[in-house]
Formats: structure tokens, sequence, C-alpha cells
């Protein structure tokens, strides 16, 4: 090795970080997982913070634990973990891309994917916070520290005070007034589909779907961002015929027009309109993702933390996005661990264009489960400075007489 490199190793590896944090993991004693615990809800009205996931806890014999989080197929989620739990017990929970690995191969021989891939997030979340923890340590800490001191938002119109298809400016007006946010997601092509049962699109539902999207510019005009969701609803014929339409609004993004996995097709969409695509929140795994930066469709990179394989898989994810110059936007649209991992992520990656939140969750729901949620300031959020993800369960929460609680192991 040559001396320049082997300075510049030194030096890394003498970092007072680096050796606060390597001195704090040989001074912790040998841990075992020995308990694997999931939490869920069978209905969002089961309890008064709406939820729709399953949190998955690890504790281990050093008296560690961490939380993990997937959705929304919540029943089936906590079972497959049951059927997991075995494989994790007795094993050192920092070993985490090993177990990644050995869980991957395992659940790929029943077609990894769907629940699988759900699950093997979850685990993997709480292996980090479970190492965070540990080490006392945020996780952004761990993997890479604050590329981003401070993470971009942009609201998605989830259910609250205002319907986005009737008084979009008004949910956009209250945003940047109480919380800085400059940038907004809605879906109003979704009512046609559903109508047309996803066929075919008409002049006159084209002009009821850009409702909303002319009440935005008119009131705010470019000064804001405004990003059109599709769910993947839409065949080929039907999106070029949206996205010209929408081509004088100027959206920030085109989001899942088509079904994932379509590349063709969304090669002729990419070559059809100079608007950006954004695709992969429903993909799961690198070797997804590679097939999508291939076919160079997509202009911003879309994944989810507790879908696509979890932290682990995520970092990797985004690497290959920027190893192609493609900005990353992390999908949060579920739990709250989602957010609060995402934002870990996005404060230690740098390429990252926005985040999603959503203004019902912080308001309304995440204070009646957790201890002093995080929130955005000034149309940003900033990763919380406590241990692990720093997301902290009120114990009635985790504890309410709605829950659905398994646990496998011992205490």
């Amino acid at each position: 090795m040559a001396p320049s490199r082997r300075s510049f190793l030194a030096r890394l590896l003498a970092s007072p970080l680096a050796v606060a944090y390597g001195a704090a993991a040989r001074a912790l004693p040998p841990m075992k997982i020995t308990r694997v615990e999931t939490v869920y809800w069978k209905a969002r009205g089961d309890a008064p913070f709406w939820p729709h996931w399953t949190w998955l806890k690890i504790d281990t014999d050093a008296g560690v634990s961490g939380i993990g989080e997937t959705y929304p197929r919540n029943s089936a989620e906590a079972a497959m973990a049951a059927g997991a739990a075995p494989s994790l017990i007795g094993r050192d929970p920092r070993d985490s891309e090993r177990i990644w690995a050995d869980l991957y191969r395992s659940f790929d021989f029943n077609i990894a994917g769907g629940t699988e891939m759900r699950v093997l997030s979850a685990i993997d979340l709480a292996l980090w916070d479970l190492l965070g923890n540990s080490l006392q340590a945020p996780v952004y800490r761990l993997i890479g520290g604050k590329a981003n001191p401070r993470v971009r938002l942009y609201n998605t119109c989830f259910p609250y005070k205002y319907d986005f298809n009737r008084e979009p400016e008004k949910i956009m007006r209250e945003l940047i007034d109480t919380r800085g946010i400059q940038a907004i997601k809605i879906w109003p092509f979704d009512g046609a589909a559903q109508r047309n049962r996803n066929q075919f699109i008409t002049p006159q539902d084209i002009e009821q779907a850009l409702e909303p999207v002319k009440k935005l510019r008119d009131a705010f005009g470019f000064a804001i961002e405004i990003a059109i969701e599709f769910h993947a609803q839409w065949n080929l014929t039907a999106a070029i015929r949206i996205a010209h339409a929408l081509e004088p609004y100027r959206p920030m993004w085109l989001e899942d027009m088509l079904m994932p996995g379509n590349y063709h097709q969304y090669r002729e969409l990419a070559a059809a309109t100079p608007l950006p695509l954004t695709v992969g929140e429903r993909m799961a795994g690198k070797m997804q993702f590679e097939q999508l930066l291939e076919s160079r469709t997509a202009k911003f990179v879309m994944f989810d933390v507790t879908w696509c394989g979890g932290l682990t898989e995520a970092r990797k994810i985004a690497a290959m996005a920027d190893a192609q110059e493609l900005p990353v936007a992390p999908h949060t649209a579920g739990g709250p661990l989602l957010f609060y991992a995402s934002t870990h992520l996005s404060t230690a990656s740098p390429n990252v264009w926005i985040q999603e939140s959503c203004q019902r969750f912080y308001e309304r729901d995440w204070p009646a489960m957790l201890v002093d949620p995080i929130v955005p300031e000034k149309g940003y959020i900033q990763a919380p400075e406590e241990s692990g993800f720093g997301m902290r369960i009120k114990p009635e929460a985790w504890n309410h007489p709605a829950a659905v609680r398994a646990v496998a192991g011992r205490s």
C-alpha cells in the first residue's frame, strides 16, 4: 500500500468519532439475540393513532433492544417474523450483513419478495436500531454522518383537514405558513382510473383531474413543487396522454405511472415526455433496482426502507443511484419508524433530492404514540441525536389493549 494511502487510512481510523465508536464497540460484552416480539393492530380504527404497520422488537442478553417496522399486511408479517425468529435467536445482532444474506437466501426458497422482504426489512431496521443503542450513537453517525444536516421535505396529502382534490391550495398555504414546506404530492387521476377500470382516460377525465393542479399553480405559481402520484394505475397509452396534459404545469415528477418492472414501456413513456419520472417504492432488493437503473427511465429513484430490504439494502440502492448520478427520494407514507429511519439515511446520503412527509402523521397520530416526535421546521427535518433511530414509543401505545402481540424466545 502506498504511503499516502496508509497515512490517509491512519488519519481516518484515528478520527475522534471513529476512535470513540471503535472503543465503545470493543468495550461491549458479547451479546446474543434472545427474544423477538411483534405488535400490530387488526384495523386502523383500533387505536387513536391510525395504525397500519407491524412493529418488531429484538431483545438481547445484554439488555439492549432494537425496534423494526413494516406494513401493511400485518398478520402475515407477524406470522413470517415468528417463523424467522428461531434463525435469529442465539446470533450476535451486530452481524447484520450476514444475517441479512442468510435470511434473504432462506426466504428465496419461497420466492423472495412481498411478505418475506417486508419482514427482512423490519428485522434489518431493528438490528440497526439495536446497534445504535448499544453504541449510544444515532444511526446516521454509523453510516456516514451528516452529508445533509437538514433534509428537505414534501407533503403527501393523506386525509386530514382538507381534500386535495377540492382545496389543495389550503393545504399548501397551511404547510408554507406553519412548516415552511413548499412541495406537495397529490393523486388526482386515481378517480378516473377507478371509474374506467384502468383501461382508458378521456379528455373530460383529464380536465377534471387537472383542476387541483391548476388551483395550486394559480395560487402559488412555480414557487412550489407539485409531485403527481399515479399508483401504477395506467397503461402506456393513457400514461402518455396524461403526461402531455401535465407538461404545461411542470410537475416535479410523475410517480409510478405504470406497473413496476415494465422497463421497455417505461422507456417509451420517458421518450414521449420531457417530464421526469420516478419509480421504485414498490420494488425490493438491489437486483430489481439494478434493472431500473439500467433502463435509464427514472430521473429520481424512490425506495421504502420497510419494503426494499431495510437500511442495509436501501444504502446500497442509494449508492447505486449515486453511481448513475441520480438522486433518491425516500418513500415514507407508512409507520413512524419508516420516517425516522429514512431521515437517518437521507442525512447520511450525498444524493438526496427530497423526502416524503405526511402532515397528518406528525401533527395528529405520532403525538399519541411517540415521546417527543420529530417535526418539520422551515421545510426540513433533522435526524434525532438520540441513540439508534431515536424513536421512543410510549408504553401505552406498545401495550395498547387492541394490539395483537406475539413473542418468540425468552425474556
